[in-house]
């Protein structure tokens, strides 16, 4: 079986690490220009291609991955892509995007012959460079078994979820529980502090016990010890995130009050200054204390 020839697009906190992974073993990558030349001079070094453009990556590709911010991304991507595509490629998008484009944009590159997969992941940029991350698959059974492998090169844990378009829709439901955490504990510590209790004690109570998670370790490394590249996912990714999750409830007719309330708190930070490429989602806990005159 002739072995796949893999692109990548989007060298940004995430895709760095998972491309990395992928040359290493031993996959033939090919890379595109980045805003930040460093990654993909790091890739070239490590046994990747830079392409010219993405028309010239998929003209030397039979799998492409992308890692970009969102569907409006992910979709002009698609589009200078296509040019160079032939029947029988893939184009896979682990980005966070909105299952309705999704799902227009693999009929959309199934007229051409060219599968498109939805590939989310969970985690942080840590378990990107080590492999380790976790990733939510919408395909047919044919199309996983084929990307899979790939897939693993950057992934510990992989679901295949269910048909085109289920990944995005289950990656949303994974963002709008570690979000709403997000928001329940900077809310929680603003008002821990305005009634006397210091964040350490709040800590000391909550740490080790029933409420204590993987996710409320990592949010605290910033609220309790002031490290603020614990948790790298901007808060302006949060709040597209949250106004996903809304337009898919949007869409099914489900009213979401717990949603739209984390979405504002997103919101919230973001009318107020937090909307900077190293504003990360457990600064919000900065802007709800702000916010409440702490």
């Amino acid at each position: 079986m002739t072995q796949e020839k893999i692109g990548f697009v989007g060298l940004g906190l995430m895709g760095h690490g998972m491309a990395k992974n992928i040359v290493e073993q031993g996959y033939p990558l090919t890379v595109v220009a980045h805003r930040k030349r460093a990654a993909i001079d790091d890739l070239v070094s490590r046994g990747a291609v830079e392409a010219a453009s993405l028309e010239d990556l998929a003209r030397n590709c039979t799998v492409i991955l992308m890692c970009l911010t969102g569907s409006p991304e992910v979709a002009a991507a698609v589009a200078a892509l296509k040019p160079g595509l032939a029947p029988g490629a893939m184009v896979v998008d682990c980005s966070t995007s909105d299952p309705t484009v999704t799902l227009r944009l693999a009929a959309d590159l199934a007229e051409i012959g060219v599968d498109f997969v939805d590939a989310p992941l969970s985690r942080t940029p840590k378990e990107a460079w080590a492999g380790t991350l976790d990733c939510m698959v919408g395909a047919s059974e044919a199309t996983f078994a084929r990307v899979q492998p790939i897939i693993a090169t950057w992934a510990a844990k992989i679901v295949h979820i269910g048909a085109v378009g289920d990944g995005h829709k289950m990656k949303l439901l994974n963002n709008f529980l570690s979000l709403g955490y997000a928001a329940l504990y900077s809310e929680a510590l603003a008002l821990s502090r305005k009634v006397g209790i210091p964040v350490a004690d709040f800590d000391t109570v909550i740490r080790g016990g029933r409420m204590d998670c993987g996710f409320y370790q990592t949010f605290m490394e910033h609220a309790l010890e002031g490290n603020r590249e614990a948790h790298k996912f901007t808060l302006g990714n949060a709040y597209k995130d949250m106004r996903y999750v809304e337009s898919m409830a949007n869409a099914s007719t489900v009213a979401t009050p717990m949603a739209s309330a984390v979405k504002n708190a997103f919101a919230l930070a973001m009318a107020t200054g937090g909307d900077g490429p190293e504003d990360y989602v457990p600064h919000l806990s900065d802007y709800i204390a702000k916010a409440n005159g702490l």
